[in-house]
């Protein structure tokens, strides 16, 4: 297999990629609409932490801004670019929850659908001036 240049866009029109993790980020739950977006068995994510498709384009404080929700029992939307396995990125408009068991938060759960090419223009400018900070 040959890994694709990363500035190779994926596009993809339809469907909702669902995942979850536990509490340190590692993945629990794959769809197959997860798989087949990321290139990836559903063997090669579950296990993972769910940065194993974090583009290096992403900022870490975008990353910081989601952790920051999620350890305070709070839901968080954002555009994310992601990598596949054969190197193509893709963008997804996201939306992750806590997932709560018995008044206590055991994990998260992903949602995401593609981004709107707006969604992706109006961010790229932000997420560069964030990149340049780091």
């Amino acid at each position: 297999m040959s890994i694709q240049p990363i500035d190779e866009q994926y596009t993809f029109d339809s469907g909702l990629i669902v995942s979850s993790t536990d509490l340190k980020g590692i993945i629990t739950y794959a769809n197959r609409k997860f798989c087949e977006i990321a290139g990836y068995t559903k063997d090669e994510l579950i296990g993972k932490n769910h940065n194993i498709v974090r583009h290096p384009d992403m900022p870490k404080a975008a990353f910081c801004d989601l952790w920051d929700h999620m350890q305070a029992g709070k839901e968080w939307t954002g555009i994310i670019k992601n990598l596949r396995k054969d190197g193509k990125y893709y963008w997804v408009y996201s939306h992750v929850s806590p997932i709560i068991e018995n008044g206590n938060v055991v994990g998260y759960s992903a949602a995401r659908r593609p981004a709107f090419q707006t969604e992706v223009e109006e961010i790229i400018p932000q997420y560069k001036e964030m990149k340049a900070k780091e």
